[in-house]
């Protein structure tokens, strides 16, 4: 998305980024990730070809994903309540380092500290940090942003809403989201 966001060249696009929860079962202390995924692909797949495939894939664009180094399948309420506390100006950097915490580093990203550190990285105070992580408001919120994904029948991330009119999901190449982009503002501009 952000390939294509600098390849754009009509008006500004604003990027609001929802809760979604790809397993909304898993507890709180989340699994160890190795059984889990053999669980979920319950033998159809090799588990190291299927960790495999992400891994090329996220290289092929530029990404580094250490699935070898993750021990841990997260619940990810957490690490969503974090990028909800983070100021806007920072939510994007926050999200990204949360990515690289997990794919990259294979930190929990279910785990208080792990996340508080993150935090600190971009000048969020641990105490301000300690209160919004455990509060319920911030849960609520992004429990009903899951709970709202839901509702529309997503199903699967990444997944795109553009003007509250127009959806797409799936990891695209950055020409198809700009292209995307290019409809949607002809349609937005005929109607």
């Amino acid at each position: 998305m952000q390939r294509s966001l600098q390849e754009w060249q009509g008006e500004p696009v604003e990027v609001t980024y929802r809760a979604f929860f790809l397993n909304p079962s898993i507890p709180p202390e989340g699994f160890d990730f190795i059984p889990y995924m053999q669980a979920k692909f319950n033998g159809r797949v090799d588990i190291k070809d299927a960790l495999d495939g992400p891994r090329r894939m996220g290289e092929a664009v530029g990404l580094t994903l250490n699935m070898d180094k993750i021990t841990k399948a997260p619940n990810s309420t957490l690490s969503h309540c974090l990028i909800a506390l983070a100021p806007p100006d920072i939510r994007e950097q926050v999200i990204e380092q949360i990515y690289a915490a997990y794919f990259e580093h294979g930190q929990d990203i279910g785990d208080v500290e792990t996340l508080i550190q993150i935090g600190e990285k971009f000048g969020m105070s641990e105490d301000s940090l300690r209160v919004g992580l455990s509060g319920e408001a911030v849960r609520a919120q992004v429990e009903a942003e899951a709970r709202e994904a839901s509702r529309l029948g997503i199903s699967g991330v990444p997944f795109f809403i553009v003007n509250e009119k127009y959806a797409f999901s799936g990891a695209q190449p950055p020409e198809a989201i700009v292209n995307v982009l290019r409809r949607v503002a002809g349609q937005e501009k005929g109607a």
